[in-house]
């Protein structure tokens, strides 16, 4: 249906639906209706089972290869290398499995957005209805509480307010009305329209239906969801690279392996086992394990830095984050709307404290001001409190604001001077309310003190500025002059040029006004002739932290884009008092996106670092334009609005405590404390964690490189193999697999967030780690072919003893060089011989099982080796610390060839 009802009045509205807008529709109306535009309910889904979740986790090709491994083992007769391939990728299927169980219910959490039932009218009667019952052209009524079943057009309103957070991510309630608008009016300024999902906060309404089901703004948002899509992360991405190079690898040793063999006249059958227990050597069978397992190490650190991870390669991808688009409300700024200056007859005060917190001090100019001992001051702040329908409660030690969140900043500003609503509604009985209204644009409630009325009034400045006659002074009552006129107007173009929201606050005695029970002579008569306190300046304050967050950002060389709901001049200003607009940065509202195809708003995007008066739909286009640059895009939001964004982007963040169940359920990430500050911190902590993946693959195949080159040489020798197919598997899964989840747990680089995000097109496995593995593999090979050949041709000792001391030599080798593995820049006492303890611990407990297997007869029999000497113990670990000595040097070597260049 149609999408301009908001153009049109009410009165069309109601004739183009057919509709009585006394009457509403008659039952057998609305079943034709229900039989021609179906239910009011949002589609589900595609559902994800757990058993879909979990074979999910075998996608990796890397995964792939170590199940052909583990097959090919059993098949040559090695069933324990076999069961233990086996066992390392369940065991990693079970960690991705358990951290992704609650992904892909965004749709079913949409559907828990709308209400159960509503009342409509039909036939002329109020009913009861289901609301997926509810049809176009149905008669809603409307009252605080209720949340809204259907979009609709509002044909009544009496202090009506909505809250439409859900659709706009703006928590502050909005007044509705039933005037006409004008066509292209954006979504968050319709006031005479009511939206499917959206919750009444106060007043009552009649509504004429215009779109159930899918058809309402909130189904848009829903099919947009759908259309979303997430993708693989980088992460997933260099992991299916790094198994391909693996496959190959296999293939091609095989091949080799195979050629020389028939070469020398060796039987084809032999070759084979030969040459594919040489593939399965070079598989690092840890990787995969290792890799879940540094990434679930590193959620459990988010958590406790206020981010909860829900899929686990997306904590990489955070780390790669080139742009973070983000909320204003709640997440840049507290989300509580605070009164930040005052001005008086002659005075202007700033106010200190943020948000709902009832703790603060007023200043005038750089004196402080006590409340109480300034007559004018005292009775601003009396009236804010006395003109108010909100209330100031405690929640868990917390001040927490029931009603709308401007009226709360001025019962917040009001308690900072010791002026409660308690004492208010004590000394002042409310008698009456005038309801503010858009038309008005004032509201006033009258109270009996001293024995008479009097009315308390605030609202839009021009407005309440033109009803006053006087103004309240620290001496006593006096005529407002023209002065004073020009001094107020000029204030409050000052506080609006802040992004400030100025309300002017005024009162008056009624003596002499007829009034009783609640009735009175007239609006216009109580609210002529008043005396002006003076004017409120309020905003929803930038937290404390945010400013440093977005200079962290802009210092790691991410981009911060602000998207808000929110007036462009606010949003602006905001933006530069954080420092998220540079010279030169652009504004950009909803309206002109709509002017923008694709390619232009891709080109326009990276001079855009603000936009205002945005919709979902925008919010997605905005997201979409910056990944067709390039970009590495993060998006946070908590409205369902943010939804399909957040599932588009790279890494989708919801907020914790306002965000919605669907977007919660769409996003990567959770931010528990709704804090742009946690997600900095994120970043840095994903930066951190890739560091960690890249030193351990590095480190794993420089160890899996060392062992092919050993087993490859000795064929190409022609002695016997130095190792057995178990010896290698231990080594890869656990003496070099403990070593290389201790390098995924190491502290984070200080200086992480000093460098630029890493490039979209940057490889995990690249030519400089290629070089590096290949060298370290020599190094590895080169010592352990020198003991073996050492003990067998030198000494005499039987081929068992030689490949013992082999063996061991090569275990020795990997856990030393664990200790150098940490960084490829600096040496081990630059980066803290003791800075990784669980390094020291779990080399140590390594040592301690190699010893066991040449110590516990059980051991021996299985890995075919003999007790060792403290001698041999000695000369092996020596031996080891020969890699690990040039490796060290040839940093040291590169970083002084660094300076000279």
């Amino acid at each position: 249906m149609t999408n301009t009802w908001h153009k049109l009045s009410a009165i069309e509205t109601a004739g183009l639906l057919a509709t009585d807008m006394e009457q509403g529709l008659s039952t057998e109306e609305a079943k034709h209706r229900l039989a021609r535009y179906g239910q009011n309910k949002l589609h589900k889904g595609k559902r994800f089972s757990a058993l879909l979740i979990f074979i999910s986790q075998f996608r990796s090709l890397v995964i792939w290869v170590l199940i052909g491994a583990a097959a090919v083992s059993v098949a040559l007769g090695e069933v324990i290398d076999g069961i233990a391939i086996i066992a390392i990728v369940i065991l990693n299927a079970i960690i991705g499995f358990l951290q992704e169980y609650r992904a892909e219910k965004a749709a079913a959490a949409l559907v828990r957005l709308t209400a159960p039932h509503c009342r409509v009218i039909r036939d002329g009667h109020s009913l009861v209805i289901t609301t997926t019952e509810v049809v176009p052209g149905d008669l809603l009524l409307l009252e605080a509480g209720d949340l809204v079943a259907a979009d609709a057009r509002l044909i009544q309103a009496s202090v009506f307010r909505v809250n439409e957070a859900p659709l706009t991510g703006e928590s502050q309630a909005v007044a509705k009305f039933t005037v006409s608008l004008v066509l292209d009016t954006p979504l968050a300024e319709r006031s005479n329209m009511v939206f499917l999902g959206t919750s009444v906060t106060g007043g009552s309404a009649h509504a004429v239906v215009v779109n159930t089901g899918m058809e309402t703004e909130l189904g848009r948002i829903a099919k947009l969801l759908e259309s979303a899509e997430s993708g693989e992360t980088p992460l997933q991405r260099q992991l299916e690279r790094v198994g391909r190079l693996l496959l190959m690898a296999c293939f091609g040793i095989v091949g080799l392996i195979f050629g020389l063999g028939v070469w020398r006249g060796i039987a084809p059958f032999e070759l084979f086992l030969s040459s594919v227990s040489l593939a399965v050597a070079a598989i690092p069978e840890g990787l995969p394990a290792v890799v879940t397992i540094a990434l679930a190490l590193g959620v459990q650190r988010m958590v406790q830095r206020h981010a909860l991870v829900r899929r686990l390669a997306s904590v990489e991808t955070l780390g790669r984050a080139q742009v973070i688009c983000t909320d204003k409300t709640g997440t840049l700024t507290m989300g509580e709307m605070t009164a930040r200056k005052l001005v008086t007859s002659k005075n202007l005060y700033r106010v200190t404290g943020e948000g709902y917190a009832t703790e603060g001090t007023f200043f005038s100019g750089n004196v402080e001001s006590i409340p109480s001992e300034s007559p004018e001051l005292f009775a601003l702040l009396r009236a804010s409190a006395a003109c108010n329908d909100a209330e100031l409660t405690l929640i868990d030690g917390r001040s927490t604001v029931v009603g709308d969140p401007t009226e709360g900043a001025l019962l917040v500003v009001a308690a900072k001077a010791n002026i409660t609503r308690s004492a208010i509604e004590t000394d002042m009985p409310r008698l009456a309310v005038i309801p503010f209204d858009s038309d008005r644009k004032r509201m006033s409630v009258i109270r009996r003190q001293a024995n008479f009325p009097w009315a308390f009034v605030k609202g839009a400045p021009e407005v309440v500025l033109s009803r006053c006659t006087l103004i309240r002074t620290d001496q006593g009552v006096r005529a407002l002059t023209e002065i004073d006129r020009t001094h107020l107007f000029q204030a409050n173009r000052l506080l609006a040029n802040d992004a400030l929201r100025v309300l002017a606050v005024a009162e008056r005695p009624l003596e002499g006004i007829h009034f009783g029970a609640g009735v009175f002579s007239s609006d216009v008569e109580i609210e002529q002739q008043l005396i002006l306190l003076g004017l409120v300046g309020l905003q929803d304050p930038p937290r404390g932290e945010a400013r440093e967050a977005v200079s962290k950002c802009k210092r790691a060389g991410i981009k911060t884009v602000m998207i808000t709901g929110d007036h462009p001049d606010t949003a602006r200003t905001i933006g530069c008092e954080l420092g998220i607009m540079d010279k030169g940065d652009e504004v950009l509202i909803g309206t002109e996106i709509d002017h923008l195809d694709d390619a232009e708003l891709k080109e326009r995007v990276p001079h855009v670092s603000v936009y205002a008066r945005v919709t979902a739909e925008h919010k997605l286009r905005i997201v979409r334009a910056w990944k067709a640059t390039g970009a590495v895009v993060a998006m946070t939001g908590d409205g369902v609005n943010d939804a399909p964004a957040i599932k588009e982007a790279s890494i989708g963040i919801a907020m914790g405590i306002t965000g919605t169940e669907v977007t919660k359920e769409a996003a990567d990430m959770i931010v528990a404390d709704d804090n742009f500050a946690s997600i900095v911190a994120a970043v840095e902590e994903g930066r951190g964690i890739y560091d960690n993946i890249a030193k351990t693959l590095a480190y794993l195949l420089g160890s899996s490189t060392g062992e092919l080159l050993v087993m490859l040489g000795a064929v190409l020798l022609g002695w016997p193999l130095p190792l057995l197919p178990l010896h290698l598997l231990w080594i890869n899964l656990v003496t070099d697999g403990f070593a290389a989840l201790a390098l995924s747990t190491d502290p984070i680089d200080p200086g992480v967030l000093n460098r630029p995000p890493r490039r979209t097109q940057s490889q995990l496995l690249n030519r400089n780690l290629f070089y590096l593995t290949l060298f370290t593999g020599i190094l590895a090979a080169s010592v352990t072919l020198g003991v073996f050949a050492y003990e067998l041709h030198v000494v005499g000792n039987t081929l068992d003893q030689a490949r013992d001391a082999a063996f061991t030599a090569l275990v020795i080798t990997g856990l030393l060089r664990a200790f150098g593995a940490r960084s490829e820049q600096r040496v081990i006492w630059q980066i803290g011989l003791f800075s990784n303890l669980r390094l020291f611990l779990i080399v140590a407990v390594c040592f301690g099982l190699q010893l066991a297997i040449h110590h516990v007869s059980m051991l021996q029999a299985l890995f075919q080796i003999k007790s060792v000497s403290l001698h041999q113990c000695v000369v092996w670990i020596g031996v080891g610390f020969i890699p690990l000595t040039i490796l060290e040097l040839r940093k040291i070597l590169l970083n002084r060839a660094k300076k000279i260049a």
